[in-house]
């Protein structure tokens, strides 16, 4: 019976804190909130770590303080009681050595192995500051320092070259300084970071670790040089994103250069033809209807009904709680709709310059203050408040009132979106654009014949498309056309093959993530682990 018990408290007790079977548990006290446990070695004697010669022999004891996870929401500490054993051997070098705790504790430290796999977990997560926030909420009481030492001690993950390579850069500041991130394309992890995005460290790279057979990038000379020169024989293969995307900044050159084809014709000098108004007021087709025209029915109804018992004008309104003047327009009005009040417009000095200001936003111009400096400059006494509210009250007339020219971007985003993605009104705008102008009209099908070539994986016909670009002459798409002769192989490849750089997109974007998380303060030592690593 006393076994079965003994057995089942180093049970319980291997479930505190690892390597229980290393030690011999000699007493737990609890003070000012933490748990403290004396423990000390368990084995007869130790292995010499230089010869491998067993000792009994013990040459002098030491403790250790080791801090663990804590228990039940109180610190954890272990206080280690360590012998030195004498090595027997005559030809071993050393003379002593310590007592080893594989499981517990790795040689001089002070934290047990299980705490330090926390902290390593809290360090890659959320880094410095953040991740000490964290540690200091569950207990752990480790400063940001100690999770960053612990996060670069950790090694590089062990991994065998990739066939299908991807390259990309990624900002450590933007605008000044970039990295490049390598990925596995077939696996979609994180293989490596480099320091620069350029030709050489690639190179370096790639003959340093060869068997790489094809390399997906965006089209960046460096990184094409880079690729050739540390793996010639791999095929480079160009992003059809970074293409799509090139193809879109050349299309809103090609679109700006007719930027005049997108004005509607000019209107004439006279403004349609205003809502005709009776009393001041718009006459409604029908009743009100609504909340307020439900309380003002069921006042009116009550008021007649007080009227009809007798009560006087005066008695009613002090009995609702009005004043005199609206119980007795309640009072004298016959029907319910006849209470409401007609909102007629103040008369203000913009009054007279109303038909100018309507003149100039049909023909397109819809700044404030443009159209405020144009009155000022005619000695016009109005403000800009004055003015502002009038343009406003023109942006919410009908379309067919005033309608603003597409800008070049919206146009441009007709061209390059996908037929399908288009709303009824955005083909209607497209096409009243391409009737307009034969160029835009052609430059439609030329970014109509180039994403079917992307779509449909037809790269053999991109020569084809290069040679009818160049005889179109056509702002933007010939210079884009012509600029792809220069890494044909690479782009012919990108629209033939199904290989992409969107796995490395990816990784750029958890970069971004893992930047946000160490405010920007990371060298880039500190910065590749996180990304190797998280």
């Amino acid at each position: 019976m006393v076994l079965v018990m003994q057995t089942d408290a180093l049970f319980w007790q291997s479930l505190v804190f690892d390597g229980i079977d290393e030690v011999d548990v000699e007493a737990v006290t609890t003070a000012f909130g933490t748990v403290e446990v004396v423990a000390k070695g368990r084995a007869t004697g130790g292995l010499c770590p230089d010869c491998g010669h067993f000792s009994y022999r013990v040459h002098d004891r030491y403790q250790r303080r080791l801090k663990d996870l804590p228990l039940a929401g109180r610190g954890f500490v272990i206080r280690l009681t360590v012998r030195r054993f004498l090595c027997g051997a005559a030809d071993c070098p050393r003379r002593t050595f310590a007592e080893p705790f594989f499981q517990l504790v790795a040689p001089h430290a002070r934290f047990t192995k299980r705490l330090n796999c926390a902290l390593e977990r809290v360090g890659l997560a959320l880094a410095g500051r953040a991740g000490a926030r964290l540690a200091a909420q569950l207990g752990f009481g480790a400063g940001r320092m100690t999770l960053i030492r612990r996060v670069m001690a950790l090694p590089d993950p062990r991994f065998s070259t990739p066939r299908v390579l991807g390259v990309d850069d990624f900002a450590i500041r933007r605008g000044q300084s970039y990295s490049t991130v390598l990925t596995s394309v077939e696996e979609h992890r994180v293989v490596d970071v480099l320091p620069t995005r350029e030709a050489g460290p690639l190179a370096a790279w790639l003959i340093r670790l060869p068997g790489v057979e094809i390399v997906c990038r965006d089209r960046a000379g460096a990184y094409a040089e880079g690729a050739r020169r540390g793996a010639p024989d791999a095929l480079q293969v160009a992003d059809r994103f970074h293409l799509w995307r090139g193809l879109g900044r050349a299309v809103q050159t090609c679109v700006a250069a007719h930027r005049d084809c997108l004005r509607n014709p000019s209107p004439s000098g006279t403004m349609p033809p205003t809502i005709r108004v009776a009393g001041g007021r718009p006459q409604a087709d029908s009743d009100p209807v609504g909340r307020r025209a439900d309380r003002k029915k069921a006042a009116h109804a009550l008021v007649h009904e007080l009227l009809a018992q007798g009560h006087s004008r005066r008695a009613i309104a002090r009995h609702l709680g009005w004043g005199l003047d609206t119980g007795l327009r309640y009072a004298s009005a016959a029907r319910w709709q006849d209470t409401i009040r007609e909102n007629r417009p103040r008369p203000t000095r913009l009054d007279p310059y109303k038909p100018y200001v309507e003149r100039r936003f049909a023909e397109g111009c819809t700044s404030v203050t443009r159209l405020h400096g144009e009155l000022v400059a005619a000695d016009a006494p109005v403000t800009y408040q004055m003015v502002r509210a009038h343009v406003a009250t023109l942006r919410g007339a009908p379309a067919d009132v005033a309608r603003r020219p597409p800008s070049v971007r919206q146009v441009t985003g007709w061209l390059t979106r996908h037929p399908a993605a288009l709303s009824d009104d955005d083909r209607a705008g497209l096409k009243d654009v391409l009737a307009r102008c034969s160029e835009l009209d052609a430059a439609a099908g030329h970014i109509r014949d180039f994403g079917e070539i992307l779509a449909e994986r037809r790269g053999a016909a991109l020569s084809t498309w290069i040679d009818a670009v160049d005889v179109s002459q056509l702002p933007g798409l010939t210079g884009f056309a012509l600029h792809l002769h220069r890494d044909f192989d690479a782009v012919t490849a990108g629209l033939t093959l199904d290989w992409s750089s969107g796995s490395v997109e990816g990784a750029v974007n958890r970069i971004k993530k893992i930047k946000r998380q160490l405010y920007g303060r990371a060298g880039f030592e500190l910065l590749r682990k996180m990304i190797l690593l998280q």
